[in-house]
């Protein structure tokens, strides 16, 4: 047994095999790559790594897979079952970010590839293999629920892995990104919201909600996950230089196909392409190594129900200076950090006295926040902000 200490969750606790699962050099790695990409230009601490949120996905994911086990029994098979079930989720928890490049989705805009794709090949991998058959769980069982393959022989397991909504990649996150930002509110109540956990059967079918009690704990959830996204993961001076950063990695991947074999593909982490700026003297990367804000925020337009004042802002922009110099920021690729009920998510399912019903059926704030929105910034480039006024 090994304890490892983390500020988030405290002493987490690994088994032999666990411990020896994460020496592995693919797990490594992931210390070398910032959880929050480039947000540490706007939010100094957030130095945090995929390797510490590994950690502490499979604490959160632990704790969650108890709750459920506690009140659900009948769920979980035999006790055999039950066991191999647990292993299986704390494997998929560790595993579940080894796919990702330097600086995450930056990265994956400019290779075309997403993490969950590498996935697969990198658990394929004979000492991931070996690994992982350490834990006495099957491969194929750990892959489905890490890309959320519908299915899964463990539809509730694989929500808690890569759902929607109550992940325990997600619970961990916001926790961890709250604590590394200093952003107050964005942590949210995760013992009360761990402790209300439930299987429930609707339609046929497993799904991961909530007891009727855990409903503001809930809306802390959610509310979490609307402060982080508002002040963390769109704040414009982190969405400046990851634009800035898609022009670097372009020119440091004149090929993206390049990167496909999965060895070349782990040979780059954060810190190999900031070293690559020292030779490179293109205006996107001296911005980056220095901080030089090449771009100047003109407006921005967050939670907007309705895009007129944004199409018609932007329009203005670049007729003033032209198209090379106004930059639209629509931040899709992160739209899954926001509230349920956006881009077609499934809710979240509150067991109650009246069965099982939407959580927006029972919390006026989930209502209010569920819905398509759009987060939209404008940039101008810097030398041009002045005439702005």
């Amino acid at each position: 047994m090994k304890r490892i200490f983390d500020p988030v969750h405290h002493f987490i606790e690994l088994s032999t095999a666990e411990a020896q699962l994460l020496d592995l050099p693919v797990m490594q790695r992931l210390r070398r790559l910032r959880q929050l990409g480039l947000a540490y230009l706007a939010f100094p601490s957030a130095e945090h790594s995929r390797f510490s949120h590994s950690l502490g996905a499979l604490a959160m994911g632990s704790r969650a897979f108890d709750e459920l086990l506690r009140s659900g029994r009948e769920f979980f098979g035999t006790a055999a079952d039950a066991a191999y079930q647990r292993r299986l989720v704390r494997a998929a928890l560790l595993l579940h970010d080894v796919g990702h490049g330097p600086f995450s989705h930056a990265c994956e805009s400019v290779l075309g590839v997403a993490h969950e794709q590498r996935t697969s090949a990198l658990l394929a991998l004979p000492e991931v293999t070996d690994g992982i058959a350490a834990l006495e769980v099957n491969p194929a069982d750990v892959l489905g629920l890490i890309v959320g393959d519908p299915r899964s022989r463990y539809p509730a397991l694989r929500e808690l892995v890569s759902g929607p909504n109550l992940d325990a990649d997600r619970m961990d996150y916001l926790l961890r990104d709250a604590y590394f930002t200093g952003v107050a509110t964005g942590r949210y109540d995760a013992d009360q919201l761990s402790a209300s956990l439930r299987v429930l059967e609707r339609d046929g079918k497993l799904v991961v909600g909530i007891d009727r009690r855990g409903v503001v704990a809930l809306e802390s959830f959610v509310m979490a996950r609307y402060m982080m996204f508002a002040s963390v993961y769109f704040h414009h001076t982190t969405r400046m230089f990851e634009h800035v950063l898609h022009d670097v990695l372009r020119e440091l991947w004149p090929d993206p196909r390049a990167l496909d074999p999965i060895g070349e593909f782990l040979r780059w982490d954060d810190f190999r392409v900031l070293n690559s700026l020292d030779d490179n003297q293109s205006e996107a990367a001296r911005a980056l190594r220095n901080r030089v804000r090449v771009w100047a925020l003109a407006a921005e337009f967050n939670a907007e129900r309705d895009l007129r004042a944004f199409e018609a802002g932007h329009a203005e922009l670049v007729e003033r200076f032209g198209a090379e110099n106004v930059w639209a920021d629509s931040q899709a690729q992160l739209l899954h950090r926001l509230p349920f009920g956006l881009g077609g998510e499934a809710t979240v399912w509150v067991d109650g006295p009246a069965g099982i019903v939407d959580a927006r059926e029972v919390s006026d704030v989930i209502a209010k926040l569920s819905g398509k929105a759009y987060w939209r910034k404008l940039f101008v480039r810097r030398p041009l902000r002045r005439a702005l006024g």
